[in-house]
């Protein structure tokens, strides 16, 4: 069995096959924070999932997977997501990274997840051999990708690390977060500096950037997503998004191909 859904109880720990794979139709959902024995590889050619892990969040935007190694926390939250894949790796069979990797799926790394997502869960591994080499190939000689957001760890700042990964969530100006921590302004730009490596605003502008992505991924209407993110217009929005990315908002939309400066 290879195909969920919300009525199958799954853990990918229990099964004892190389490489297990999944495959579902997925509307809502909300994993909760935890962590696996395997290495994962989870994909979505359309829609978001938005992750949170130990230190940082991650948007996983169509056309992209993201390697998640053995015992890395981390909590998946996806919306209108459709024809999800994941991929579960035993690491001590094979050469697999040991950090977040996030890649672009092109169409035979896509096919081979949908494939291989597909497999029975006890497939004889001699059956997957040539299939799985074919796929770290493809994996290894894929574009590398960012769309990591470092979280700190401050207990200041405890509670606004618990609502950035919240759906509705807005994350506010500096005086504001400022407010609600109990610390200065100074402190607070100090504390993101330390510990993400950028000041409050620029972590921000960041974090703006990656939530585009997530909403334009659930093609909202690029008008609602610059209201939605509080820019002072729809032009100062593609102004904005064209600088990081190298694209407008329209073109993200109609090709889901950004690739981050």
């Amino acid at each position: 069995m290879a195909i969920i859904d919300e009525n199958i109880q799954f853990d990918a720990d229990k099964l004892t096959g190389c490489v297990v794979g999944i495959a579902a139709d997925i509307g809502k959902h909300d994993s909760g924070m935890h962590q696996h024995k395997k290495g994962q590889l989870p994909y979505a050619p359309q829609g978001c999932i938005s992750f949170a892990l130990e230190n940082s969040i991650c948007i996983l935007p169509p056309t992209k997977a993201v390697w998640i190694p053995p015992y890395t926390q981390h909590r998946a939250i996806m919306t209108n997501v459709v024809a999800y894949r994941s991929l579960y790796f035993n690491c001590s069979v094979f050469e697999c990274p040991t950090s977040i990797t996030m890649i672009e799926v092109e169409t035979l790394l896509k096919a081979l997840i949908d494939k291989m997502a597909h497999w029975e869960w006890f497939k004889p591994e001699r059956e997957m051999k040539n299939t799985t080499a074919l796929f770290w190939e493809e994996f290894y000689a894929a574009n590398r990708l960012s769309f990591q957001l470092p979280l700190p760890s401050d207990r200041r700042l405890k509670t606004f690390c618990q609502q950035v990964i919240k759906e509705s969530y807005l994350v506010p100006p500096l005086t504001q977060i400022a407010h609600s921590s109990g610390a200065s302004t100074k402190t607070i730009t100090r504390l993101f500096k330390a510990e993400t490596g950028m000041s409050y605003q620029d972590w921000r502008q960041q974090w703006r950037l990656l939530k585009a992505i997530e909403l334009l991924s659930r093609e909202m209407q690029v008008c609602d997503v610059a209201n939605w993110l509080e820019f002072s217009s729809d032009s100062a929005f593609i102004a904005f998004f064209k600088k990081q990315t190298g694209q407008t908002p329209l073109s993200f939309i109609k090709g889901h191909t950004v690739t981050p400066n």
